[in-house]
């Protein structure tokens, strides 16, 4: 059974925050078909493109490699962080008094308490599953860029080749880029302990800063230049 002191805001606060989350990806794709995610899709391809013409290729190795550091890391760093919450519940009846004893924490039964220390877990555990998948997918691709023939080599499969080895990286970034926004909803999640609609409001305002570091940032107009002018030297090298 829910507790007793559970409300309609703490449903809400859920639903909420994992709508924003999970719809984040397909909204941006419909009101956002310059974001940032899409343009750099755009440079993947050209990057992997342009590594069959490279005889030598260390700056590639040191560029997938620090991918693969970094995903990595955020596994091992959330894999910590869930270890901490679970720790949490060993001792949550200390933690439900410590925690109720702060004015700005809404004063909440145990059960409630539990549900929302859960909820914070299952959050940081699909960031795990999230970051753990991408390292999976970025495996995928050092065998695949490995694999491709160089520019000497060339045929009509190379090309299907390039374009499938630029499309499972875009992949394997778009799992890690789930992942990461998987800490800014974390911040909501932390939220409800506060307040439901405190949550909500985390929440909004986290979807809100996302979009705008997808469409309206300075980085963002400076990678979507850098794109521009990419189309416009492959469009000259097609006349020549």
């Amino acid at each position: 059974m829910l507790p007793s002191d559970m409300t309609f805001a703490h449903g809400a606060a859920v639903a909420v925050l994992l709508s924003c989350w999970f719809s984040y990806t397909a909204v941006l794709k419909t009101i956002g078909r310059g974001s940032l995610n899409v343009q750099l899709a755009t440079v993947r391809r050209r990057w992997i493109e342009r590594l069959t013409h490279r005889s030598v290729k260390p700056f590639d190795a040191i560029l997938l490699g620090q991918i693969v550091n970094a995903i990595a890391f955020f596994g091992s760093a959330t894999l910590l962080v869930l270890a901490g919450v679970i720790t949490a519940f060993a001792a949550l009846k200390g933690v439900h008094a410590t925690v109720q004893d702060l004015d700005f924490i809404s004063s909440v039964s145990l059960e409630l308490f539990a549900l929302q220390l859960g909820f914070l877990g299952f959050i940081l555990a699909l960031c795990f599953f999230s970051f753990t998948y991408a390292l999976r997918k970025l495996i995928y691709v050092l065998a695949l860029a490995g694999a491709l023939p160089d520019q000497e080599e060339d045929t009509p499969d190379h090309d299907a080749m390039r374009e499938a080895t630029a499309a499972v990286l875009s992949e394997a970034v778009k799992t890690f880029n789930f992942g990461i926004r998987g800490y800014y909803y974390a911040v909501a999640a932390l939220a409800m302990f506060i307040s439901p609609w405190g949550s909500i409001i985390v929440s909004i305002f986290v979807t809100i800063a996302l979009f705008y570091r997808q469409l309206g940032t300075p980085t963002a107009r400076a990678i979507q230049r850098y794109v521009e002018a990419q189309h416009a030297d492959e469009q000259r090298g097609h006349k020549t």
